[in-house]
């Protein structure tokens, strides 16, 4: 079953930063232009539902439960659609594109309004660096696949995986809050005050430091921000418990 995201207007967020996204059982609004395959707690998913809610765009959700059954992304079905067996996959059109940050550069390329990266080479440097810190640094040591290898391969304990989690987790993000402290850059959200690629990232990475009752107190940048952008509808409706395949 797939589901229908589409443009819904609402009261506006936190100051001018605000973009929505309302779901139903397909049908409802008509049909997507895009189908966005996806699991309601990838957080690399999750940063693509922020990026489509915050370009206001409607799309199509259909669910790939990554541990049902070993995993449906697994299945010879969406191996076809994406040999990596892994989520999220857009297909808008013609085009398949896997990968988040790929696919979050083709919907800035294709729709380029409103923008998720700044308007100058420097501040977009800036930007994607923070992006690139999360999902490069932090989140491939802690996706599915690793923590599956450590407790299935390596036969470490849950005690052992969940400190392992949590370890890279609290490294990166000291890493990251001394970052965004040392440049400055960051005001309500990582980017000043209107959210940026950067956030699309470094929200779901928050939510899963939470889902591990990682204390964020220490982190008070990436903290702030986090509070900040889940006020904002975009970032709301992008959560997982939101999300039709939630449990």
């Amino acid at each position: 079953m797939s589901y229908v995201f589409a443009p819904k207007p609402v009261a506006a967020a936190p100051d001018s930063a605000s973009s929505v996204c309302a779901s139903s059982e397909a049908g409802e609004w008509g049909t997507g232009s895009m189908k966005l395959y996806s699991y309601f707690r990838s957080s690399a998913s999750y940063r693509v539902r922020i990026a489509l809610n915050l370009k206001n765009l409607s799309y199509d959700y259909v669910p790939v439960h990554l541990v049902r059954g070993g995993g449906e992304q697994l299945s010879p079905e969406y191996r076809k659609l994406n040999p990596d067996a892994v989520v999220p996959t857009l297909v808008d059109g013609d085009d398949v594109i896997t990968q988040s940050l790929a696919i979050i550069d083709w919907i800035e390329e294709t729709r380029p309004e409103p923008p998720l990266l700044p308007s100058t080479a420097s501040d977009r440097a800036y930007v994607r660096s923070v992006a690139l810190q999360i999902a490069c640094e932090i989140h491939p040591l802690n996706n599915l696949r690793v923590l599956r290898y450590l407790k299935r391969t390596l036969g470490v304990s849950d005690e052992a995986k969940d400190a392992w989690y949590r370890h890279w987790i609290e490294a990166g993000f000291a890493t990251l809050e001394a970052h965004l402290v040392s440049d400055g850059r960051a005001g309500k959200l990582c980017f000043g005050d209107t959210p940026t690629l950067a956030d699309a990232c470094l929200v779901p990475q928050v939510f899963n430091a939470h889902r591990f009752k990682i204390d964020t107190a220490p982190f008070p940048t990436i903290h702030r921000i986090y509070e900040y952008a889940m006020q904002i509808d975009a970032f709301q409706r992008a959560a997982p418990e939101q999300q039709p395949d939630a449990e």
